[in-house]
């Protein structure tokens, strides 16, 4: 097997950088640029502040980590910030649509650019159903909040926790009409919606802390203890089986062990990345956006956390009406009810842009994917808006059919599985490509790279042993079953592979000279494209030019003979043409003189010597009356050898006149 044929063959085959982001193979960026740096902020908190905003401050502070709860927003915050940053670099190094797909492409090749993007189908795909029915049950309780009547027949199809929903239906089929039409659309209402709830934010946080009470944070570290029963996580499992002792909760260990659960809301600052192609300036402004977008929701988590702690107190979650979202019942309990019906529209704005921002990856990274030939190619087709329309309706069909058929409350750790699987890839990525391409543009660089990227990836491996043993499992399943599609159908598919399929181009075939005509007519090049194939010294043998040879002379040859008026080329010495070796051919009838060999410069006794001494012309070797011009002469303003005055436009050298300065003569080789 050739090389050729095991690189083709090679799962482990690389997506070049210049073929990512189209530099030279044009065509690639076929999205319409509809971000700047706002919108990717925008886009960022429209996805990372959901329902979970408005409850996981109390849920943790409840059962895992007391008033101590706020180092774990921080702790959480800065193993996001760590990821981001690597995400920063590869989006300013490849800024395109796929987001970590297209980054493991580069990096490791096919089949990991496979594996990671089969993981973010599984993770968008779950969110978006999951999202659409969590969305139906708060939107359900809005109406009951506000006194809205629903009929008993409709009761039944709305805010169900399995089986058909018509509210998470219609939720998911107005959001992909929306994208389906164009981004602007889009954009536009996600805009509306996220200054809306970050306005509804704004007043949970002021309300809240005006019934703050310090005492409400003591004590911050309450004493640790063993963990309730509950599924078994991997650490469990591994600390079991290392005989290392049970989980405890609250104490030094619980800020760490509410730090996962606490990352996991702020996941979403990576679906920035798939929205690159569709940025101006995306190599500065996708990088900016994505840190700015992460920071600003770690500030509103984290007030929020300090708002809902201080207003109840870690004893006070207990005594909350479990039948309310959370953070109404705390507003319920301090006397300021009023505020658990805002808190319903901003859950429910809340949930709106993340479902919106979701399906907008989900649509990206399945459009990446069909344009490498992953996935069918007619999926990477635009519509006449602009917008991968066929992507986009299979992505929405597909969250539909999953949110009324299948229980997908039960699958809401598979959503972090598979992010937190993308995120392992991406500070290794980042490592890797300064390893095998350090010279790469980078408009954002990560600090300290080395460590910073190898902190990163220990930080998502601690996620990811939180998760359970059954999530572990059924993640395993859909993995093996991408793989074997992949086998089937994707690796024979490639863009890759066919492009290294395709013969290479034919090289130019090199062309025999043309003979002359008869009579000695004059040479005829070689047809354009050819090329001269090399000769041996001494000529061409006379049988590969058939025909009479010429008869003329050349201007002043002294020689007998018939003249023929339509040959150039004299008997003798020169009658066979000049050849490509910059020498001509002797005449085959004529004997070869005897003496010492030839000089391949001298010249013809009729023919006048191009560099003899002249009037206006130079000696080879010698000076003449312009100064000194050898074969490789300086003098730019030498005669031509041939022309029998001074050249029109020049001066003799009578002194006024300043000799030309060296460097570049006319007799050139």
């Amino acid at each position: 097997m050739t090389w050729d044929v095991r690189v083709r063959n090679n799962m482990f085959r690389r997506l070049p950088v210049e073929r990512a982001t189209g530099r030279l193979y044009g065509g690639r960026h076929r999205l319409r640029v509809v971000y700047r740096t706002r919108d990717l902020v925008v886009l960022g908190l429209g996805v990372m502040i959901g329902s979970g905003i408005f409850k996981i401050a109390g849920e943790q502070a409840a059962a895992t980590a007391g008033p101590g709860v706020l180092v774990s927003f921080l702790i959480a915050g800065g193993v996001c910030l760590l990821v981001a940053l690597a995400f920063a670099e590869l989006s300013s190094i490849i800024p395109v649509a796929g987001s970590a797909y297209s980054f493991s492409y580069v990096a490791f090749g096919e089949v990991w650019a496979w594996i990671v993007g089969w993981a973010l189908v599984m993770e968008l795909l779950l969110a978006a159903s999951v999202l659409a029915r969590v969305w139906s049950l708060y939107a359900t309780q809005a109406l009951n909040d506000f006194g809205v009547p629903v009929p008993a027949w409709l009761g039944d199809l709305i805010g169900q926790q399995k089986g058909p929903d018509l509210f998470a239906l219609l939720i998911l089929l107005l959001v992909v009409l929306m994208l389906a039409t164009g981004s602007r659309m889009s954009l536009k209402t996600l805009w509306f919606m996220v200054m809306a709830k970050v306005i509804v934010i704004g007043l949970v946080i002021a309300t809240g802390l005006k019934f703050f009470s310090g005492g409400n944070l003591t004590p911050f570290l309450p004493p640790a203890r063993p963990a309730p029963e509950a599924d078994q996580t991997v650490l469990d499992a591994m600390l079991g089986a290392l005989g290392g002792g049970t989980p405890e909760v609250f104490g030094v260990w619980g800020l760490f062990a509410a730090a996962p659960a606490i990352a996991f809301a702020y996941i979403g600052f990576d679906l920035i990345a798939t929205s690159s192609e569709e940025t101006e300036d995306a190599p500065r402004k996708v990088p900016r956006g994505i840190i700015t977008a992460l920071l600003t929701a770690v500030v509103l988590y984290a007030a929020v956390a300090v708002a809902l702690v201080g207003m109840v107190g870690m004893d006070g979650f207990a005594k909350l009406d479990p039948d309310k979202l959370l953070i109404a019942a705390a507003f319920d309990s301090v006397g300021a009810g009023a505020m658990g019906k805002l808190v319903d529209v901003g859950v429910v704005l809340a949930l709106t842009t993340v479902i919106l921002v979701v399906l907008i990856s989900l649509t990206r990274v399945i459009f990446s994917m069909s344009r490498d030939g992953l996935l069918p190619r007619p999926l990477a087709s635009m519509s006449r808006y602009k917008v991968p329309s066929r992507a986009t309706l299979l992505a929405g069909g597909a969250a539909v059919v999953t949110s009324q058929t299948i229980d997908v409350l039960t699958l809401e750790q598979l959503v972090v599985m598979g992010t937190l699987f993308a995120f392992l890839f991406v500070p290794a990525a980042v490592l890797a490509l300064r390893r095998s391409q350090p010279d790469l543009h980078r408009p954002f660089r990560v600090p300290v790279a080395p460590l910073t990227a190898a902190v990163a990836m220990f930080a998502v491996g601690w996620l990811m042993v939180n998760l359970k043993v059954q999530t572990w499992g059924y993640f395993a399943i859909w993995m093996v079953a991408g793989l074997l599609l992949y086998l089937v159908y994707g690796r024979r598919k490639s863009q890759m592979k066919l492009l290294l399929d395709e013969p290479p181009p034919e090289r130019p075939v090199a062309a025999r000279l043309a003979a002359p005509p008869p009579g000695g007519g004059p040479f005829v090049p070689p047809p354009p494209g050819g090329q001269v194939a090399p000769y041996p010294p001494g000529g061409v043998p006379a049988a590969e030019y058939p025909g009479p040879q010429g008869t003329g002379s050349w201007p002043g040859d002294m020689r007998s003979g018939p003249v023929n008026p339509e040959s150039p080329y004299p008997t003798g010495r020169y009658s066979t043409g000049r050849q490509p070796t910059g020498q001509f051919a002797r005449e085959p009838s004529r004997p070869e003189p005897s003496g010492p060999p030839a000089d391949p410069y001298a010249v013809d006794p009729g023919v006048p010597d191009p560099y003899a001494p002249g009037p206006y012309g130079s000696d080879r070797y010698g000076p003449g009356p312009y100064g000194s011009d050898d074969r490789y002469g300086s003098d730019p303003y030498a005669s031509d050898p041939y022309e029998s005055g001074p050249p029109e436009g020049r001066w003799p050298n009578d002194g006024e006149h300043q000799e030309p300065p060296p460097g570049g003569g006319r007799h050139r080789r």
